[in-house]
């Protein structure tokens, strides 16, 4: 059933899929060759400087991207299948509602893993060509809180679509709006190297939410 539910989703997403991928390939490549520019321009040891003196991570493109790509992913997901009034013909399969939910959750979260990997597998591989293993680190642990806030934002818009009522879906929308703030507080350079596993932690139990949607769709809440 889960490998069904997968296809389903799979279908409803591909062509997004595609072109998420593909832009985050672009930005993050485009990126890295902002950064190959300045070092053809100013000199490795200029960057180095401000690196250290100034904590420059020449990413800062890539901020709001996954963020972005998250968002979108839900609106695909699961807003057409509101729409259409479809979940609720998918919540009546002879499978567990809840394990259901989570497996098109799990879908979701597994796909922007691939897409945000071709980001860290690009940077991967250019970064230690010109700065050492503790800069590459510095600039991957503070880009960490920017992909964290691309799952954030796919399991809040999840919820928010599977919500059944339009009042209810503008107060889950100020309320995604004040966690998304979380993942941006400190711009500074490894800020939230500490906090890192608590947000990952704060992260996966947003998923939990989409479950108090369902709840309230199955008891008939309606606008």
């Amino acid at each position: 059933m889960i490998q069904a539910i997968f296809y389903k989703e799979w279908i409803k997403t591909r062509w997004y899929l595609l072109l998420a991928t593909l832009f985050m390939i672009g930005i993050t490549g485009y990126s890295m060759l902002r950064i190959g520019r300045t070092i053809a321009i100013q000199g490795i040891d200029h960057l180095w400087v401000v690196m250290v003196q100034k904590d420059a991570i020449f990413i800062d493109l890539l901020q709001f991207v996954p963020l972005l790509i998250g968002i979108l992913l839900a609106a695909v997901q699961f807003f057409p299948e509101m729409q259409r009034k479809c979940l609720k013909l998918t919540l009546h399969l002879p499978y567990s509602q809840k394990k259901m939910v989570m497996s098109m959750l799990t879908y979701g979260v597994l796909a922007l893993v691939t897409c945000f990997a071709m980001s860290f597998i690009i940077m991967g591989v250019y970064l230690p060509q010109h700065f050492t293993s503790e800069l590459v680190q510095r600039i991957l642990l503070s880009a960490a809180p920017w992909f964290l806030a691309g799952f954030a934002g796919y399991l809040l818009v999840s919820w928010i679509c599977l919500e059944p009522t339009w009042k209810r879906r503008v107060l889950n929308l100020i309320i995604a709006a004040l966690i998304f703030r979380v993942y941006f507080l400190a711009p500074g350079a490894e800020a939230y190297n500490s906090f890192l596993p608590w947000l990952t932690l704060y992260t996966l139990l947003i998923a939990s939410l989409s479950w108090i949607s369902v709840v309230r769709f199955k008891a008939g809440k309606q606008d």
